[in-house]
């Protein structure tokens, strides 16, 4: 046998192996889940953005879709080369990966780009870049990091630590303004945080800091921060503002009802903007029935589900307060996002993970994905059993 022919099978079979070995230690029910929802947010994205291209824009239908197609193959090949990377090697890039995050989030108010009066964005020429999407996974890391150090194991200022990392990246975020992002890292925080055995004295303290610092916010900058007065005026008493999108979206889920319009025959996507991100499960209710949007919901909740479930299993402390971090993320920024849609929730931008349109949004998605694949992985390099 010639070396080329034996380099050659031997890097054959060395995939095989590798790949074979990757499918028995994944857990294929969050892997099938993950798969389902990538492809569901494909081929919504052509119902709800083909007459937003055509119409509005003078584009080819198939523009927006095409967009989202080629940034779903690349968000389902960047889940792959996470989830099978060695768990111990990915943990080695989790601060690294952060600090590039919240690199590009500082740059935002510098250099990013304004839209509809919020600067969030970063214009890469090609596309524009969210930064946020990609610092929430892996601040949840980073943070888990923190409270898991040996040398913190016993001190309470591993808590200090991962609260000032939290306000670090609020202070970003309230200066775009971009509240919802800050109300989810917030929230997601606190639950990992509560897992990891915190003291409930520290998170109350922490609310009264955080009440103290949005009403001294709103006091001294009412004009950039008015909005959120307005917006939390109008869910209280929807005669007293601007409610025209929230009212349009819960409209088009009662029109649906449970079997829905039929496809493309819903008018939320023409008469709300952004109805292809921050409304898609309200087009999704308008066009194809609340049954639909309630089977979504069952498929992020039994993944949440299974996460926690091998979560309790898992020896290695990292591993569990990740995936519990992780799992809050993906749960929270899914009740966000319906909360909005249904008027139980104060209007705020949030996309829906995998389904909703959006470059940034499905790379962020992307990204937690895959993380949690890698550890809910049956056997992993650092869950070694305890003695």
């Amino acid at each position: 046998m010639s070396l080329k022919r034996f380099v050659n099978f031997m890097l054959k079979n060395l995939f095989k192996f590798e790949l074979k070995n990757y499918w028995r230690n994944i857990d294929k029910n969050i892997f099938f889940g993950f798969l389902i929802l990538f492809f569901l947010g494909l081929f919504l994205s052509f119902s709800s953005t083909s007459s937003l291209a055509g119409e509005r824009l003078n584009k080819t239908y198939y523009f927006f879709f095409s967009k989202h197609l080629i940034f779903t193959f690349l968000a389902l090949f960047i889940m792959f080369v996470i989830s099978a990377l060695e768990t111990s090697l990915f943990k080695k890039t989790i601060i690294p990966f952060f600090l590039l995050s919240f690199l590009l989030l500082i740059l935002v108010p510098i250099i990013g780009v304004e839209v509809k009066g919020a600067k969030r964005w970063l214009n890469l020429y090609l596309f524009r870049l969210q930064p946020i999407e990609f610092v929430k996974p892996f601040f949840i890391l980073t943070s888990v990091w923190i409270l898991t150090l040996e040398k913190f194991k016993n001190s309470e200022i591993k808590y200090l630590l991962s609260f000032l990392l939290l306000a670090s990246i609020i202070i970003l975020l309230v200066n775009q303004p971009d509240l919802g992002q800050s109300i989810l890292l917030i929230g997601s925080w606190i639950a990992t945080v509560f897992v990891s055995g915190v003291n409930l004295t520290y998170i109350f303290i922490f609310f009264v800091i955080f009440i103290i610092l949005l009403s001294g916010i709103l006091f001294l900058m009412p004009d950039k921060f008015g909005y959120i007065v307005s917006r939390l005026t109008t869910f209280l008493d929807p005669n007293k503002g601007d409610n025209f999108q929230s009212s349009k979206a819960l409209n088009a889920v009662k029109q649906g009802g449970l079997k829905g319009q039929g496809m493309g025959e819903g008018v939320l996507k023409d008469s709300v903007p952004e109805a292809h991100t921050d409304y898609i499960i309200a087009v999704i209710s308008e066009e194809y029935g609340s049954i639909v949007s309630i089977l979504i919901v069952c498929i992020f909740l039994y993944i949440a589900f299974r996460i926690i479930k091998i979560c309790v299993l898992k020896n290695d402390d990292f591993l569990k307060l990740s995936l519990c971090g992780l799992a809050s993320l993906l749960i929270f920024q899914t009740f966000i996002h319906i909360g909005v849609n249904i008027s139980l929730l104060p209007t705020t931008g949030m996309t829906l993970p995998f389904l909703s349109y959006g470059g940034s949004s499905l790379i962020g998605s992307a990204i937690l994905a895959g993380v949690i694949l890698n550890y809910t992985k049956i056997r992993s390099d650092i869950d070694e059993p305890k003695n």
